[in-house]
């Protein structure tokens, strides 16, 4: 037993969801390398979009622009 098993803990998701996370799966994966993989992958999706969102950026030519009008 690992460290990870000694603090295992149980969740409740339904039959329906436990059957999409298992169609995620590898052979020999468990569940918990599933949930793992999924968590890393959306971890980095989120990093991603955070440090590439320009929504409240804008481009040099603008900022010129509005350097030149004030």
């Amino acid at each position: 037993m690992d460290s990870m098993d000694s603090m295992a803990t149980t969740i409740s998701i339904s039959k329906e969801m436990k059957e999409k996370i298992a169609n995620l799966g590898k052979a020999g994966e468990s569940y918990e390398d599933v949930i793992r993989r999924m968590y890393e992958y959306t971890s980095k999706n989120i990093l991603r979009d955070y440090l590439y969102d320009t929504s409240d950026s804008i481009s040099i030519d603008e900022a010129r622009k509005r350097l030149k009008d004030a």
